[in-house]
């Protein structure tokens, strides 16, 4: 199985920007996206289903405004839209895909912009965190794709000294994703790849992504006891159709 996420900042502008022969050409099983900007009635979805893809929204109340999705060759068993607790499903920031062995959630946590939205993100990540334990009982092969806005460790950003009273590089943010981390899951691509200089976004500003200073926000966190079946972990770069590329991960199951 062939997984993808990717933080399209406007699903719309993405497409117009080649997405949909770029998804067809990586053969991808799923793909997780995060803020599609959009409602499904406002995408022309026929081109996802010509080339093979069923397709799941769960967008915010705002239009244009944050939003996930899910593309899938095979048609799940169950989707679940949101989490059930009100203030995360009026942001349209969880949408989850079940299959026979495995289920699949796309996320997208709330950047901290300003003060308010740094505290309304910590209240998300400390509920989140108690939702996730919950659901990991009654599905334990679960996969959380999506753009976390935090940076784990130093190895992830391109400037940790300076950017380290930052929101997405906070102690408090990088230890919350430590302790999700420890608390069942494997950040799928530093499992197998220890290298530095490996991004997922880079701030339109100064030219950032041509100097490759970028953040790696960007995850597939996989259970731990799917550990044996991560074949591999990779981030596309050369994918271009938003300031953030997508990451990957294929599972043998």
């Amino acid at each position: 199985m062939k997984l993808l996420s990717y933080n399209v900042n406007g699903i719309r502008a993405a497409l117009k920007k080649g997405f949909a022969s770029w998804l067809e050409a990586t053969q991808a099983d799923i793909i997780c996206i995060q803020e599609t900007k959009a409602m499904e009635s406002q995408v022309d979805t026929t081109i996802l289903e010509e080339i093979g893809y069923h397709h799941f929204w769960f967008s915010a109340q705002k239009k244009g405004y944050s939003g996930v999705a899910v593309f899938s060759k095979e048609k799940p068993k169950k989707v679940t839209y949101g989490s059930g607790i009100d203030h995360m499903d009026y942001e349209g920031r969880i949408l989850r895909v079940d299959f026979d062995e495995i289920s699949i959630m796309s996320l997208y946590l709330p950047s901290g912009t300003n003060s308010a939205r740094l505290d309304y993100k910590f209240q998300f990540m400390d509920e989140f965190q108690e939702y996730i334990n919950r659901l990991k009982k009654e599905h334990p092969n679960l996969v959380i794709c999506g753009d976390y806005n935090i940076c784990h460790q130093a190895i992830d950003i391109h400037d940790p000294i300076r950017n380290k009273n930052v929101s997405g590089f906070l102690p408090e943010e990088r230890e919350w994703l430590d302790n999700f981390i420890n608390s069942g899951f494997i950040d799928s691509f530093r499992h197998l790849n220890p290298k530095p200089n490996q991004y997922s976004w880079w701030s339109y500003r100064a030219n950032a992504r041509n100097n490759n200073k970028g953040w790696r926000i960007d995850y597939a966190l996989v259970s731990k006891n799917l550990e044996k079946n991560i074949a591999r972990s990779f981030i596309l770069p050369e994918a271009k159709h938003s300031d953030h590329c997508p990451v990957g991960l294929e599972l043998k199951l």
